[in-house]
């Protein structure tokens, strides 16, 4: 905080003076996401190093709002710890043993006593990315008890989705194909939650693979000095059958 007051005081950094909470907002989503990456790649040093830029936009978020006398660090953190204590009463005020399903409709009823209007669904941030916030909808719903029964009638219901979008493609119909294309996306998320997995991190993790084994390839090729265009791709699947099993 204290080298945040230099930043931004009389003799401090142009750049850093002339900032604003709105004008921060871009950067905490873009240190977010390089944060999230460190951590998924287990790169300790990164996390590390991640973490503390998050921290600091956190900081200058605070300072900015307390020089407007929007809000000060105290009022922040003891609201925070407050809500905390008071959405868990079973560690806070009692010693029963609740199972995981009995916290979560607590938690739960206890956000609706505290909010005038609420929703189940309406703490889901607009922004979020769309996979990401299909599963947080699928989440949410079913703690609310608005779900299928198990996976196996959420496969069935993959089954259904995918009988809808080869309908589609038959009438060809573009629109109802990207509709019955989003629903597909949109089960196979919950069908992913009910197996414990969690589609952002599985994808990135597939994205990723893909691209370590994509630079294997064009390195092979550029070792034999071919190019990747106009190869048979006879030859293409051979080569990236090789770079998978290295």
């Amino acid at each position: 905080m204290d080298v945040l007051s230099a930043l931004i005081g009389p003799d401090g950094c142009p750049w850093d003076k002339e900032q604003t909470p709105a004008s921060l907002c871009d950067y905490v989503v873009e240190e977010t996401f390089e944060l999230t990456e460190a951590i998924r790649e287990g790169d300790i040093p990164g996390v590390r190093e991640e973490l503390g830029d998050v921290l600091f936009l956190l900081c200058f978020l605070i300072r900015l709002f307390e020089c407007d006398g929007s809000m000060e660090y105290r009022e922040i953190a003891g609201g925070l710890a407050e809500k905390m204590i008071r959405r868990h009463p079973h560690v806070f005020e009692t010693t029963a043993n609740l199972d995981r399903a009995e916290i979560w409709s607590n938690w739960e009823k206890i956000k609706k006593r505290e909010k005038k209007s609420y929703s189940v669904l309406g703490g889901i941030p607009k922004g979020l990315p769309p996979l990401l916030k299909a599963y947080r909808i699928h989440a949410k719903a079913a703690r609310a008890g608005f779900t299928w029964q198990g996976a196996p009638e959420v496969l069935g219901q993959l089954h259904e989705e995918w009988k809808e979008f080869e309908q589609a493609q038959a009438d060809g119909d573009t629109a109802a194909q990207k509709e019955e294309f989003g629903d597909i996306l949109f089960t196979l998320v919950e069908y992913g939650r009910r197996m414990g997995i969690k589609c952002e991190e599985a994808l990135e993790t597939a994205n990723t693979k893909f691209i370590r084994r994509f630079a294997a390839l064009e390195k092979k090729l550029g070792e034999q000095g071919r190019e990747l265009q106009g190869m048979p791709q006879s030859e293409l699947d051979a080569l990236w059958k090789e770079c998978k099993k290295k």
